[in-house]
């Protein structure tokens, strides 16, 4: 069966890697219909991803100087994605 990278990635944030990089996650939830919007209030390090079609939320923290998420911020995007049913653990 051949796994998409869409696939790969949910694998990989279920895992909970202490390597998974933000540009992992902005991809994931790019192909999840979500777009990075960072103007407004949450400028600098807060980022919103706002879904188009269900207007839902998910706000991160733009990890700086490294490019890698937190434990905390992959139990966050994980337990909203479930929330969403986009993702089944």
């Amino acid at each position: 069966m051949h796994m998409t990278k869409r696939d790969k990635l949910i694998k990989r944030l279920l895992q909970r890697p202490a390597n998974f990089e933000y540009d992992e996650a902005r991809t994931l939830l790019i192909r999840f219909g979500y777009s990075e919007e960072n103007r407004g209030r949450t400028t600098g390090s807060r980022v919103a991803f706002v879904n188009s079609k269900t207007g839902h939320i998910i706000r991160l923290h733009k990890p700086h100087p490294e490019n890698t998420l937190k434990r905390y911020q992959l139990n966050q995007l994980i337990e909203e994605l479930q929330k969403q049913g986009v993702i089944k653990t």
